[in-house]
């Protein structure tokens, strides 16, 4: 089974649709504008300046509607209609660029294509800078239940290595006000380990983080990506590479310090307050879990049963082939048991519930038993838990592990 950019195939096999709606299943929308390119930034996003007249964000959401249409139709078994999104997830990009309406807009093709299940999370992502108390007013009426905030760092001079463009005060006060409008829900993500930033900087981050009083934090360390302008900034040497000491270094200090406000980790690079389960991201971990979902938007990933498609990247194209009739699908694969197999080993092992020891081969037991005894996991409840130091090497424990399956 295979898509291209010329005739947008796609044809789920039986297999695939198999079990459909069994598991988690969910929504992904992937909104591709941004008013200005941060320069560590290597998703899928275009400025105005980029597009001028070939895209905008009316021509997008009208081509959305048809790939979610057509979505819900070729999930239909046998006329039982689409599986209801348990979860949405808004992302970009920077959603909040099509203000409330256009995010209300948005919700309302995803309920009209695949219906939301009751009690379904709704998530949007949102620059700091281009949200109100209206805009979070009007999204809660709407029917978002989670808001996402970049957040990144209260330090000036951090963002602007970073190209971000809020103020650093500006995140803090608009996860108050999202939380004034009746969000329960509220994350606030940080990038850690920037040239330039020093210890200082960090506790004053995270001063912030725990002032504004969210539910969810999520903190990445930064990662250059070819291509980026952080990138070109590095190779010509006006900046360093991130220290790996560093980041390893800020990372224990952020889990300390959210650890000892009642926010525990449940992901490698995510936390949430341990006395409500529902702060947990739910659109996340069906990603994690192995769940289903349906990427709509240009770029946008999906899977279902196995079979993983993407789609083309540009605006325009996106739009021209949905006008046409066709999917937006660049390209696809059928994973195989094994690419099943080393997914779940590598998604799984980040998560503090851990990867049953019942899928792991007589070799790669053996491997978890090293992790084990290097201090790097604990065995709980016949999962494979990592412990503090292994969350700094979960990448290595994973390869460690998918090696002795290859060797044996």
């Amino acid at each position: 089974m295979s898509g291209n950019e010329a005739g947008g195939v796609l044809a789920l096999p039986d297999t695939a649709l198999v079990g459909v709606g069994t598991r988690p299943f969910g929504v992904y929308v992937h909104v591709p504008f941004c008013a200005s390119r941060c320069g560590y930034c290597d998703f899928n996003t275009y400025t105005a300046g980029e597009l001028g007249t070939a895209a905008s964000p009316r021509s997008w959401l009208d081509a959305l509607k048809r790939e979610l249409d057509a979505g819900a139709a070729l999930l239909d078994r046998e006329g039982r209609g689409a599986p209801p999104a348990q979860t949405v997830f808004v992302g970009g990009g920077t959603p909040s660029l099509l203000g409330a309406d256009g995010l209300a807009e948005v919700l309302d093709a995803v309920r009209a294509a695949f219906g939301l299940a009751s009690g379904a999370e709704v998530t949007t992502e949102s620059n700091p800078e281009s949200t109100s108390p209206h805009f979070f007013g009007r999204i809660r009426d709407a029917g978002y239940t989670r808001v996402s905030l970049g957040m990144q760092s209260a330090a000036e001079h951090v963002l602007k290595v970073l190209d971000r463009t809020h103020t650093p005060g500006r995140p803090v006060a608009a996860a108050r006000e999202a939380r004034t409008a009746g969000f329960d829900h509220v994350n606030l993500d940080l990038i850690y380990g920037t040239p330039g930033e020093r210890d200082t900087d960090l506790e004053a981050s995270l001063d912030a983080v725990l002032a504004a009083g969210v539910d969810h934090v999520s903190a990445y360390a930064l990662i250059v990506e070819d291509g980026t302008a952080l990138a070109r900034r590095v190779r010509r040497g006006e900046i360093p590479a991130p220290d790996d000491d560093v980041l390893a270094a800020r990372y224990e200090r952020i889990d300390a310090r959210l650890e000892a406000a009642g926010l525990t980790w449940y992901e490698v690079s995510n936390w949430a307050r341990a006395d409500d389960p529902d702060a947990r991201c739910r659109h996340n971990l069906g990603y994690w879990d192995g769940g289903d979902w349906w990427g709509a938007g240009p770029g946008a990933h999906s899977h279902v049963g196995g079979v993983r498609w993407w789609n083309v990247k540009h605006p325009a194209r996106y739009a021209t082939m949905l006008a046409d009739a066709a999917l937006p699908v660049a390209d696809s694969e059928t994973l195989s048991s094994g690419d099943i197999h080393t997914e779940r080993v590598m998604l799984t092992v980040r998560l503090r519930t851990g990867l049953p020891l019942e899928v792991l081969g007589a070799a790669e037991r053996q491997a978890a038993a090293r992790a084990v005894a290097d201090g790097l996991a604990v065995i709980d409840d016949e999962r494979l838990v990592l412990t503090g130091r292994g969350r700094l090497l979960a990448d290595a424990v994973v390869r460690d592990i998918l090696l002795a399956s290859e060797a044996a």
